[in-house]
C-alpha cells in the first residue's frame, strides 16, 4: 500500500505553489506595465527620430525592469519546481548573471532618473550645479552607458564569486581540509555580500541626495514666491518631480531593506520571511513604473487612451 505524503511534504508543496502563483501574478503585471512604457517610447522614437533625455532614461529603465522580471521569474520557478535544473552550471550561472545584471541596471538607472530630475528641476546658484544643469542632456547617454558597464562588471564578478562558493561547498566533503575550505568559503561569501551591499547603498545615497535637494529647492522656491507675492509656473514642475522622487525614495528604501535581508537570509532555508521579501522585490518594478506613468503626461495620456478604448469595447459587448 502506498504511503501518504507527510505533513512536511504537503507544506513544502503548498509553499511552493503559493510562491509561484503570487510571484507569477506580480511578474506578469510588472512586465505588462514596463512593456507599455517601452512600446510608447519606441513608437515616439520612430515618429520623432529622437528622444529627449528623460525618455531615454525611462526607455532603458523599462527594458531593464522587463528583463529583470523575466529572468527572476525563470530562476524562482526553476528553484521551486525544478531545482535539479539549477544544479547544472550552464543553466544556473547565466540565469543568475542576467538576473543580477538587470537588477543592478534597474537600481542604477533609477538613481540616474532621480538625479536627472534633481538637476533639471531644482534651482541653486552654485556654479557646479549650473554647469551640470547646462550639460546634463549631453551627459545622460554617458551616464546610462556607465551604469550598464558598472552593472555588467558587478554582476559578472558577483556571479563568479557565488559559483566559486557553491563549488567549494559541493567539494569540501570529498577533498581538502574542512577548516581551510570553510575559511575560503567565508571569504568569498563576505566579498559577494560586501559588493552587493555597496551597490545597493551607493544607488540609495544618490536617491536620498536627490530627494533632499529637491525638497530644499522647493522650500526655497515657495518661500521666495510668498515673499514676492508672485505666481510661478515652475512650481507645478517642482511639486510633480518632488512627489515622484519622494514616492520613489520610500519604495526604494523599503526595496533596499528587502535586498539586504535577502543577503542575510540567502544561506538559510527558505521560509515565509523570504517569500514576503521576494513578493515585494517582484512587485517593486511594476508598482514604481506605474507611478512613473502617472507622473509623465505623455505616458499617462497614452494609458488613458488605451483604457478608454478597452472600456468602449466592453460597453459595446
Amino acid at each position: 500500500m502506498e504511503a501518504s505524503p507527510s505533513p512536511q511534504q504537503s507544506n513544502v508543496t503548498l509553499y511552493g505553489a503559493a510562491t509561484v502563483a503570487i510571484i507569477s501574478l506580480e511578474v506578469f503585471a510588472g512586465m505588462w506595465i514596463n512593456a507599455f512604457i517601452i512600446c510608447v517610447l519606441c513608437i515616439a522614437w520612430v515618429k520623432k527620430k529622437t528622444l529627449n533625455s528623460n525618455e531615454k532614461i525611462l526607455l532603458l529603465l523599462g527594458f531593464s525592469r522587463f528583463s529583470y522580471l523575466i529572468f527572476t521569474w525563470i530562476y524562482r520557478l526553476l528553484s521551486i519546481i525544478y531545482p535539479k535544473f539549477l544544479q547544472v552550471q550552464t543553466i544556473r550561472q547565466p540565469l543568475r548573471t542576467f538576473a543580477s545584471f538587470f537588477n543592478c541596471s534597474n537600481l542604477w538607472v533609477s538613481a540616474c532618473l532621480c538625479g536627472f530630475y534633481c538637476i533639471k528641476i531644482a534651482n541653486f546658484r552654485n556654479s557646479f550645479f549650473i554647469y551640470l544643469k547646462v550639460k546634463i542632456d549631453r551627459m545622460v547617454p554617458w551616464l546610462l552607458l556607465g551604469s550598464e558597464i558598472l552593472a555588467l562588471t558587478i554582476s559578472t564578478f558577483n556571479s563568479d564569486l557565488k559559483e566559486t562558493l557553491q563549488r567549494n561547498n559541493i567539494n569540501f566533503t570529498c577533498q581538502g581540509d574542512f577548516w581551510e575550505v570553510t575559511i575560503r568559503a567565508d571569504k568569498h561569501l563576505f566579498a559577494s555580500f560586501f559588493l552587493a551591499g555597496l551597490v545597493f547603498a551607493a544607488s540609495l545615497m544618490v536617491v536620498v541626495f536627490s530627494a533632499v535637494c529637491l525638497l530644499f529647492s522647493l522650500w526655497r522656491h515657495k518661500r521666495r514666491m510668498q515673499t514676492n507675492s508672485m505666481k510661478d509656473l515652475s512650481m507645478d514642475a517642482h511639486i510633480r518631480a518632488t512627489k515622484s522622487v519622494l514616492s520613489f525614495l520610500v519604495m526604494y528604501s523599503i526595496n533596499f531593506v528587502c535586498l539586504v535581508l535577502t543577503i542575510i537570509f540567502c544561506t538559510k532555508k527558505e521560509n515565509i520571511m523570504t517569500l514576503l521579501l521576494y513578493i515585494y522585490l517582484c512587485a517593486f518594478p511594476g508598482v514604481h513604473s506605474l507611478i512613473l506613468i502617472f507622473s509623465n503626461s505623455k505616458l499617462e495620456k497614452e494609458l488613458m487612451k488605451i483604457l478608454s478604448w478597452v472600456k468602449s469595447k466592453y460597453s459595446m459587448t
